[in-house]
């Protein structure tokens, strides 16, 4: 029987490549409520859950990578901590499609995601920082989640001007004469 369910699941991974494709396996179920702190919704989750998830990822600080459903509908997210406290934050799109809004009580299964999320180089923009030193340096000494940031949003774009024109914008902002992304500061 479990063999059979294997196979399912992989046959609709490789038949669906544009669904999320989340296994059920060691998934953590729980209920929660949704609250808010400053804008963002989120959930507490159960200690014994947070255990099992953290020592899944074998982390116990730092971002953890999850993946699961929100009252059947599938998500990706993070796990931070926050205040002392950790939290999965509930995105405008988890929000949506699990027909949720704030002060609903959701039942949310939850698992460690060991997928890299390694955003990588557009050939344009590492062409642009191999040839400015100075820009380089400044992108190198940036935190992760900042250059994670501006390499997804130079990937993302859809034409090749606008490509251009923001690879400008950041190289400006990396020589510390421009502002981007709303930050004055590289």
């Amino acid at each position: 029987m479990k063999l059979i369910v294997v196979l399912i699941l992989l046959y609709l991974h490789m038949n669906c490549r544009s669904a999320i494709f989340i296994p059920v396996f060691n998934m953590h179920t729980f209920k929660a409520n949704i609250e808010i702190i400053g804008i963002n919704p989120f959930v507490f989750l159960p200690p014994a859950v947070l255990l099992a998830v953290c020592k899944a990822a074998k982390k116990e600080k730092g971002p953890v990578p999850v993946k699961g459903f929100i009252n059947g509908a599938a998500f990706i997210q993070t796990l931070v901590k926050y205040s002392g406290h950790w939290r999965l934050y509930i995105n405008g799109p988890m929000l949506k499609n699990s027909g949720t809004k704030l002060g609903d009580t959701v039942t949310i299964k939850i698992a460690f995601d060991p997928a890299d999320r390694t955003e990588s180089f557009h050939p344009k923009l590492k062409a642009a920082l191999t040839a400015n030193k100075t820009a380089h340096a400044t992108f190198k000494k940036m935190p992760p989640s900042r250059q994670k940031e501006i390499k997804r949003y130079i990937n993302h774009l859809k034409t090749e001007l606008s490509v251009q024109q923001n690879i400008a914008k950041v190289m400006e902002h990396l020589l510390g004469n421009a502002r981007f992304a709303g930050r004055d500061k590289p």
